[in-house]
C-alpha cells in the first residue's frame, strides 16, 4: 500500500491572501492562497473565481499582490490564478531556473496541477518576458496573451550604452541587477532606498504607501528573496539566447499589448510585432510602469474586451 502525499501547508504571513494589506473589500470571500508542488519548485498562488482559466503573472520587484485591484472583477468571468513565480514572495527560491524558458515551464506545470491544460495569460514586466516564452515554447497551452510594460531582451533592439538620459533612467537597473554579489552588498539594509526608488520613478501615479511597503518588506525579510530578485537579470544571457531562437517562430495567437503613456508607450506594441502576427496595442493615458495599480479601471476595460472571445467560447454549447 502506497502512502498518500504529505499535504502542503496553508500559506500564511503577509504574503498570503489572508494577510496582505489593503485588499479590496470582500477579497478573501473569493480568493485563497495555496501552495502547489510542480515537482521542480513549490509555488504559491492566489486563486478564485468561476470560468475559463486566466493566469496573471507579475513583474519585478512585485508579487501576486500587484493584481489585487483587478482580481475581483476578473473573477466574475474567469478562474483567476495569480502566482508568485519562483524566487518571489512565498514561492520557493532555488539557486537557478530564472531563465524565461524555465519560468514558462513552471507556469505550465502550475496550471496543469490546478487542472488547466489551456488558459489565457496576462504578464507584466518580467511576466511579459515569461508570457512570450510560454507562447513560443508551449503554443498549445495559450488561447490569448496580454502583455504590459516591458522590452524583451533578445527580441527588442538593445539600446546604445550611451543613450538618452530618459532611456538610462528607465533601464540602468538592468546592468546593476546582473552584477554578481555586489548587488546584495549594496542593497541589503537599504531595500527601501533601492526598491522604493524604482516604484517612485517609474510610476506616473504614486502607488499607495502600504503597497510599496509590502513589496519592500517582502524583499527585505529574507536574503534569499533579495538574491532571487536579481536572479532574473543574472539569467539574461540564457534568456537572450533562447529568445533569439524563439523569434524565428512567429506567434499566431491574439496578443494585446498594454503600455503606460508616461513610460514605454508605443514600444510595447512595437516589441510584440517583432514576434507576433496578431497584435492589438493599447496605450493607457496618465499611466507609468504599473498599470494594474495606477489605472486599474482602464486596464480592466482593455482586458475585458480582449478576453471576451475567450470567455464566450467557453460557454458556447
Amino acid at each position: 500500500m502506497t502512502s498518500s502525499p504529505t499535504p502542503l501547508p496553508t500559506p500564511g504571513g503577509p504574503g498570503s491572501a489572508a494577510r496582505a494589506p489593503g485588499l479590496p473589500d470582500g477579497f478573501t470571500d473569493t480568493f485563497t492562497s495555496r501552495y502547489v508542488d510542480t515537482g521542480r519548485v513549490r509555488l504559491h498562488a492566489v486563486t478564485g473565481g468561476e470560468g475559463p482559466a486566466l493566469l496573471l503573472l507579475c513583474g519585478w520587484p512585485q508579487t501576486w499582490y500587484a493584481w489585487r485591484l483587478l482580481m475581483p472583477a476578473l473573477a466574475r468571468d474567469f478562474h483567476v490564478v495569480a502566482p508568485d513565480p519562483r524566487g518571489v514572495g512565498l514561492s520557493g527560491k532555488p539557486l537557478d531556473g530564472y531563465d524565461t524558458g524555465t519560468l514558462a515551464t513552471d507556469m505550465v506545470a502550475l496550471m496543469e496541477a490546478l487542472g488547466h491544460r489551456r488558459f489565457a495569460m496576462v504578464g507584466h514586466d518580467v511576466g511579459m518576458w515569461t508570457g512570450y516564452a510560454l507562447a513560443a515554447d508551449h503554443p498549445d497551452r495559450l488561447d490569448r496573451l496580454a502583455v504590459a510594460e516591458a522590452a524583451i531582451p533578445g527580441l527588442s533592439p538593445s539600446p546604445p550604452l550611451f543613450g538618452s538620459g530618459d532611456a538610462n533612467d528607465r533601464l540602468w537597473h538592468f546592468g546593476f541587477n546582473r552584477l554578481p554579489d555586489l548587488n546584495e552588498q549594496l542593497v541589503s539594509g537599504r531595500e527601501e532606498l533601492y526598491f522604493g526608488h524604482q516604484f517612485a520613478t517609474k510610476a506616473a501615479k504614486a502607488l499607495p504607501d502600504h503597497a510599496v511597503r509590502h513589496y519592500v518588506d517582502t524583499l527585505a525579510a529574507d536574503p534569499e528573496a533579495l538574491r532571487s530578485s536579481f536572479a532574473f537579470y543574472r539569467a539574461l544571457d540564457t534568456t537572450i539566447a533562447q529568445n533569439q531562437q524563439r523569434k524565428t517562430r512567429r506567434l499566431t495567437l491574439p496578443v494585446l499589448t498594454l503600455a503606460g503613456a508616461e513610460n514605454l508607450g508605443e514600444a510595447v506594441g512595437n516589441t510584440m510585432r517583432l514576434a507576433a502576427d496578431d497584435v492589438e496595442s493599447h496605450i493607457l493615458p496618465g499611466c507609468g510602469h504599473y498599470p494594474a495599480e495606477e489605472v486599474p479601471e482602464a486596464m480592466l476595460a482593455a482586458l475585458t474586451a480582449f478576453l471576451a472571445p475567450y470567455r464566450d467560447s467557453s460557454i458556447t454549447p
